[in-house]
């Protein structure tokens, strides 16, 4: 998806629109944050079409990618899979915090250093000064895609699996993009979050008492 700003901007449209069918298909309000994570990842493919047009560099495009791919995704999945996944409560604190610690750290860098796009062939790089950059990746990965593998959902794992592999492919194959390749391998899973939005059960009302 990071071939072009073409095609970030096609595949993140679709990716966005995948997210409106499974926001408005959402049948609990705890899901929510959940169902809402397409949006946030077709957004994310949207303004990294804006970074290729401006031809890199740190404007305001860059930091708005940087900082939904390093804080915001480290914070809101594992908290979003908690929030939809309350019997598995216990075994997601590990993911929660990590996320939580993680992106304190990595928020606190982009707002002390700046964080530079370049392009590189058919893909974006991304330059930010992090100290400790393993631990924070270690972090990263505990929370994102830990969080799904232990969500007791089996949908919910297929996603964390297939963005764990995806992780590992971009990792290996193009380790000066990791995060920009993984968002976009990430992206893909919206799909199996469409199945698992539409088949949610509707919460269970409390029947009113006839007088």
């Amino acid at each position: 998806m990071c071939w072009s700003a073409t095609a970030d901007l096609v595949v993140g449209s679709g990716i966005a629109a995948i997210g409106v069918v499974c926001v408005a298909g959402t049948r609990r309000f705890r899901d929510l944050p959940l169902a809402a994570l397409p949006l946030l990842l077709g957004a994310h493919q949207i303004i990294e079409s804006f970074i290729w047009r401006s031809g890199g560099g740190t404007g305001p495009a860059t930091v708005a990618w940087a900082v939904i791919a390093l804080p915001l995704l480290a914070l809101w999945v594992p908290w979003a899979v908690l929030s939809a996944a309350p019997p598995a409560r216990r075994r997601l604190l590990l993911p929660v915090l990590a996320g939580a610690a993680t992106a304190a750290s990595l928020a606190y860098r982009l707002a002390t250093r700046p964080v530079t796009a370049e392009i590189r062939g058919h893909t974006l790089g991304y330059v930010l000064d992090l100290p400790h950059a393993e631990l924070l990746v270690a972090g990263y990965l505990v929370a994102t895609v830990g969080s799904l593998l232990l969500a007791g959902d089996r949908l919910l794992r297929l996603v964390g699996f297939l963005v764990a592999v995806g992780a590992a492919i971009c990792a290996t194959l193009w380790r000066l993009e990791f995060i920009s390749t993984w968002c976009a391998f990430a992206a893909v899973c919206s799909v199996v979050l469409l199945g698992w939005t539409h088949r949610r059960p509707v919460t269970a009302r409390t029947p009113m008492p006839y007088h």
